[in-house]
């Protein structure tokens, strides 16, 4: 299922701009991303800082929570992403759910999920806020970069690439296998 794809400049947040699309109907998959966010969003209301740089990404489809809810979800976008990155780090990836993606006890990527309804369809908002290359500054927790784990710049745009494709991958597979079975092939 091939996924529309949206750019921008800058954003206060691409999750924001999800929501819109989905309340203008437009209901294909669409990936938006943006070099720049204002107002990043994470989990509980905390704040994902977003420094240029980095990528900022936010996926969204329609999806059948009878077939595959929303926690299984969040397991299945934990193992996409880790996968993806698995691919270019050696290092061994820890998830620290329901939402991280650490290095070495240290935060690189951070996943929100929210469903809005509209016109009777559930959609799934999946917000990925990930360090490739800028390591933001917080005092709640240890982050680090993609950059600094490889020691060498990292190009966002050969990341987006395989992060669309294994969503593309993944929208296909949904209907057809069972949430254990994507599991088994996503882990």
């Amino acid at each position: 299922m091939k996924i529309r794809i949206k750019k921008y400049k800058k954003v206060k947040s691409t999750n924001d701009i999800a929501l819109k699309l989905i309340k203008k109907n437009i209901s294909e998959p669409t990936l938006i991303t943006s070099e720049k966010q204002t107002n990043g969003r994470g989990r509980v209301g905390k704040k994902w800082i977003s420094k240029k740089g980095n990528l900022f990404i936010s996926i969204f489809f329609k999806f059948d929570q009878k077939k595959i809810n929303f926690k299984q979800f969040a397991v299945l976008n934990a193992f996409l992403l880790k996968k993806v990155i698995s691919k270019i780090i050696s290092k061994k990836i820890k998830i620290k759910w329901p939402n991280d993606l650490l290095l070495d006890s240290k935060k690189f990527c951070g996943i929100l999920q929210e469903v809005i309804k509209n016109d009777n369809f559930n959609y799934l908002i999946v917000g990925i806020g990930l360090n490739t290359n800028i390591v933001p500054e917080n005092k709640s927790f240890k982050s680090t970069s993609l950059k600094n784990i490889l020691n060498k710049k990292v190009n966002n745009k050969n990341i987006l690439k395989n992060i669309i494709i294994s969503y593309e991958k993944l929208l296909k597979e949904k209907d057809k296998f069972s949430f254990s079975e994507l599991k088994k092939k996503y882990k």
